[in-house]
């Protein structure tokens, strides 16, 4: 059996992204904020393993990692974590930075580093994969949220140098690229707007498990942008 890290299991494309794994037979470690459980959104939890981690702490997210990898090494590992906040040039302040890069970025980066040195260890190679932002690859859809739009590019980047990194030990790296998400918060946010082009948890969940299966076995580098008819 095939076993799969996830952060931000908790949330709302968490919750789907632990769904699908549970659903095709993987064993899935979740790991989530302290209160808050991916548990009790799931029918079977026979192969789920819940973990509290702060993974904006270094140290913390080692210390999960490490103890959601003591016996082996992970097949895979998807970097939910994040968050969202407006701002352009003029409203984004150097605090309003830090937030999204240490949400966005640092959690990604705190469980993705001892990931992949255990993968290395482990010598079977893995699947690493991350969010990142339709923001972060176009410019007029991230002037307006500056400081979002910034944090998810460092993720992406950082998947272009764990790829570079891991050619030889058989670790890829993927980016998955939503547009609007259908959660609850984001219809909150836009009551007047068509939910029905925006993308659904669900659908990202697929594309995240095709990059963590068999079928993707044969790309290198893949980003996959899914828009939805958003």
């Amino acid at each position: 059996m095939k076993n799969v890290l996830i952060t931000g299991a908790a949330g709302n494309l968490g919750r789907a992204v632990v769904a699908r794994f549970l659903k095709e037979g993987w064993q899935v470690t979740a790991l989530a904020e302290p209160g808050n459980s991916a548990a009790e959104h799931q029918e079977d939890t026979s192969h789920l393993n819940e973990l509290e981690a702060d993974l904006m702490s270094e140290d913390g997210a080692r210390k999960a990692v490490e103890k959601a990898t003591a016996s082996t090494a992970p097949d895979a590992a998807v970097m939910l974590v994040g968050g969202f906040a407006m701002g352009n040039i003029a409203d984004t302040d150097e605090k309003s930075l830090m937030d999204m890069y240490k949400l966005n970025f640092l959690t990604a980066y705190h469980t993705a580093r001892p990931v992949f040195e255990k993968m290395k260890e482990g010598g079977k190679g893995g699947r690493l994969v991350f969010i990142g932002a339709r923001p972060a690859l176009d410019a007029s859809a991230g002037k307006d949220v500056l400081p979002y739009a910034l944090s998810k590019n460092l993720v992406i980047h950082l998947a272009e140098y764990l790829n570079e990194a891991g050619k030889e030990h058989g670790i890829v790296a993927s980016v998955v690229v939503p547009s609007i998400i259908d959660t609850p918060p984001n219809r909150e946010g836009m009551p007047d707007a068509d939910f029905s082009q925006w993308v659904k948890p669900e659908d990202i969940a697929q594309v995240i498990s095709f990059a963590c299966g068999e079928q993707g076995d044969v790309l290198r580098e893949p980003v996959y942008k899914v828009y939805g008819n958003a």
